[in-house]
């Protein structure tokens, strides 16, 4: 009895140690702080004849220089020197008027490359129609390309970035608090993750703040004590550490043969062949380890199969009922 006891302890404070905890910062948000997109089109200019052919963005530039008084006919405007692109941004919550955020810039038309320009003042737009920041400035691609390695890409030259490029001019208002009460949203949802961030929020007030709702919002309370003080509730709430639960759960691309198992991803008992290979499953046990997919694709590797082969037999077990998770697909 003694020993039985002992063995449960044991294996209680091993699994308290070897947990993965994080802070509901990392893994949820409070509704009604949430970023918002923004759009816009605008011209770059000082492209060094890698602009557009000019049937295009022509008659914005003609319309853009009428509004500053200058008369040039449309026929001497069409340069390649400029570019008709598409602006986009983030508007992150609680962005207030002055402030700076990153925008992104993607050519319309025919150009070949945004290198070098300069994007000129685009208000950017919500969704209601509104003007909510002005952007304007240099547009960078990330550097020169390195040709020192075959392994990188080609950059891609007709898409660039402004960092801190736009100004906010208007406030969105965002509003956390729904009467007395806030409400958590899980980015991943998830019932068991839901349940344990409010429990963990209740035991550390020693209150019944918190209740899981769904799996994907907890409904929390705040305090009398923290009416007028709501910024300080939360952000002690932010750091409570919680475990959140980790689904079984396989990607596979079979485009570049990429293999992603997360969580601990359990085999049933087989037998499977496949062209040269031939593995099983017995007593829970690929040979003397575990039967976890972790352990099934190592052991496919050793044997020589390549990524294509992995993911034909990972399919084939999991249309079988083999493999207790999900699989996707991409």
């Amino acid at each position: 009895m003694r020993k039985t006891l002992f063995l449960v302890l044991l294996l209680a404070i091993l699994s308290s140690l070897f947990s993965i905890t994080t802070r509901i910062k990392d893994i949820a948000f409070f509704r009604g702080a949430r970023d918002n997109q923004l759009f816009g089109i605008g011209l770059v200019v000082g492209l060094n004849g890698t602009g557009d052919s000019g049937n295009v963005n022509s008659p914005l530039l003609l319309e853009m220089m009428k509004k500053f008084g200058v008369q040039v006919p449309e026929e001497d405007l069409r340069s390649r020197n400029t570019a008709l692109v598409m602006v986009l941004a983030d508007i992150p919550p609680f962005a207030k008027e002055g402030m700076r955020i990153d925008c992104v810039v993607a050519s319309i038309a025919d150009a070949k490359s945004l290198a070098g320009g300069y994007l000129i003042q685009t208000p950017l737009y919500g969704a209601d129609g509104k003007v909510y920041a002005v952007a304007q400035g240099s547009v960078t691609l990330g550097g020169e390309d390195v040709k020192l390695s075959a392994s990188l890409q080609k950059r891609y030259k007709v898409v660039g970035y402004l960092p801190e490029g736009a100004i906010v001019e208007r406030d969105i208002p965002s509003e956390m608090l729904e009467g007395d009460s806030v409400t958590i949203l899980l980015r991943n949802p998830d019932i068991t993750t839901a349940a344990r961030v409010a429990r963990a929020i209740n035991e550390k007030f020693e209150m019944d703040l918190a209740k899981a709702v769904d799996p994907s919002a907890i409904r929390l309370t705040v305090p009398s004590a923290f009416q007028d003080d709501l910024i300080t509730f939360l952000s002690l709430v932010e750091e409570i550490e919680v475990q959140p639960d980790l689904p079984a759960k396989i990607v596979v691309n079979e485009r570049t043969g990429t293999v992603l198992f997360g969580g601990d991803v359990k085999l049933s008992d087989f037998v499977i062949t496949y062209g040269n290979f031939t593995v099983s499953v017995s007593a829970g046990k690929i040979g003397d380890k575990e039967a976890t997919v972790a352990n099934l694709v190592n052991a496919l590797k050793a044997a020589g199969a390549t990524p294509q082969d992995i993911i034909a037999i990972l399919q084939v077990l999991h249309r079988s009922g083999y493999i207790l998770g999900e699989l996707i697909i991409m």
